[in-house]
């Protein structure tokens, strides 16, 4: 029976999929690997003959994910959504999909011995990393680290499955792969080389230095802006290809990778499919991160308290609007090294970006996980500012906009379902402190977030407690109305 997939009014996979080769095993398949990395290796195989394919895996979660996609011969759909118009393409480069928890970690691990595998990518978020963000380090005390340790051959964390893939090819004589990051962090690669370094240390000392001389972990730039799926984009789809897809995805048109050109076992051939290879990736993520993802998280935070559900909401608030290009243009552009960059018209094009009505990105979703993105959004800023005396209104509102929405009530006393690794730790600090002044000081207390430098700056602590004063007084829209005329 042929895949009704493959009937989809969409750009369909014309290439011979039965030539493609599980080069890339790739840790962690939701929403934004489907519509960014597998795009453009479907690209490549559409329109440049590429071989390259993947195996797609979920360490913990997303079992659903997986079953869906075995179910229809591991192919997907792409929608992009414009104001104007939607177009489809139905992605054919997946080969493989596995759960460890379903089909077996034993499974997964001997996937990823393979010889022919080159590189294992992943995008497991900011606490997949199982790392502090504000020292960059493992956290050796972290649970699942911890029992890994304790059981190196059976890990249950992806630097723990890295690690013991890498020590089974070590002992087999096989060479080793590429570890590319694809998540949201300043020096990604660097981040994975450390966690995988420190943890392999923890293990095995000798697998360590093998791993330290014979494994790369190039650093990469992802952009492109993927609301979590929901029913309605679902529905959307269908209406759009004629067919129901529970393992489709939706995603604005543009979209952005930039990769550190450093793979001990070869690579596609990316920058045919528009991807940009260099030797250093650290401008570009520190732009993004600060510029896009930055202003991202100031409107999620002060959106969501004024009663914005979408990011194109808040663009229809007027100060909102001018708050976030402000806050790109005058807050975060002068901290960067990017060089040859027009940083005027890329803070244009984001909020154009931002204004996309069909992409309806909620602001709750971008609000998630506020402990592992603060450091590198906003507080990597701030010290910049601080070291150079020069004016950071809008980042201290940013963050007074976090302190104000992990406080879980929002303006209407209505509960606000707050997702963060470290939960537990602001709730003490939340519940441990009167409203006001001692909530900043309570969780400006938290270390693994503010460092230790941030909470003992008396300038960076006024202006983040005036700006928490004034949400409380006033409310988020006449607060950021009031920082944005000033």
């Amino acid at each position: 029976m042929q895949n009704k997939l493959l009937t989809a009014k969409a750009t369909l996979p014309t290439y011979d999929r039965s030539k493609l080769v599980s080069r890339i095993v790739h840790l962690g398949f939701g929403a934004f690997h489907r519509a960014h990395q597998a795009v453009y290796a479907d690209i490549l195989a559409a329109e440049h003959g590429s071989d390259w394919g993947y195996t797609e895996v979920n360490l913990i979660g997303g079992e659903q994910q997986i079953a869906d996609l075995n179910h229809q011969d591991n192919l997907y759909t792409v929608a992009e959504m414009s104001a104007d118009a939607w177009t489809a393409r139905v992605v054919g480069v997946v080969n493989e999909a596995l759960h460890a928890q379903v089909d077996g970690l034993e499974t997964v691990l001997a996937k990823m011995c393979e010889p022919q595998v080159a590189i294992v990518s992943l995008t497991i978020t900011e606490k997949g990393y199982c790392h502090s963000p504000a020292s960059g380090q493992l956290m050796l005390d972290h649970p699942l680290i911890a029992a890994d340790i304790q059981n190196p051959h059976q890990p249950k964390s992806a630097p723990g499955v890295v690690v013991e893939a890498l020590a089974r090819r070590k002992a087999a004589g096989l060479p080793a792969f590429s570890v590319m990051s694809c998540d949201n962090m300043p020096e990604n690669g660097h981040v994975m080389r450390n966690v995988v370094c420190a943890y392999a240390r923890a293990v095995d000392a000798g697998l360590a230095d093998w791993i330290e001389s014979h494994v790369t972990f190039p650093s990469t730039m992802v952009d492109r802006i993927v609301p979590a799926v929901t029913t309605e984009t679902l529905d959307k789809i269908e209406q759009l290809t004629g067919v129901r897809d529970p393992a489709g995805v939706a995603c604005e048109p543009f979209r952005q990778w930039v990769i550190e050109d450093n793979f001990v076992a070869g690579r596609p051939e990316w920058e045919k499919a528009g991807a940009e290879l260099v030797s250093d990736v650290i401008p570009f993520e520190e732009m993004k991160l600060r510029m896009l993802n930055g202003s991202h998280s100031f409107l999620a935070y002060l959106g969501y308290l004024a009663g914005y559900e979408h990011i194109n909401d808040c663009m229809g608030d007027e100060n909102y609007r001018r708050a976030a290009h402000d806050l790109m243009l005058k807050e975060q552009a002068p901290t960067l090294k990017v060089q040859n960059v027009d940083l005027a018209r890329y803070a244009d094009l984001l909020i154009a970006r931002y204004t996309n009505p069909a992409l309806r990105h909620r602001t709750w979703q971008i609000a998630m996980d506020g402990s592992q993105k603060l450091p590198q959004r906003m507080l990597d800023s701030v010290r910049w500012h601080l070291s150079d005396n020069s004016s950071f209104k809008l980042l201290t509102l940013g963050v007074a906009g976090w302190m104000r929405y992990v406080g879980g009530v929002d303006e209407q006393g209505n509960k606000i379902e707050v997702s963060d690794p470290l939960l537990p730790v602001i709730q003490a600090a939340v519940q441990g402190s009167e409203e006001g002044e001692s909530r900043v000081k309570a969780l400006l207390a938290i270390e693994a977030i503010f460092g230790q430098d941030l909470p003992q700056n008396a300038q960076f602590v006024e202006q983040v407690t005036n700006a928490y004063l004034s949400l409380l007084s006033k409310g988020a829209k006449a607060t950021v109305a009031q920082y944005s005329a000033s």
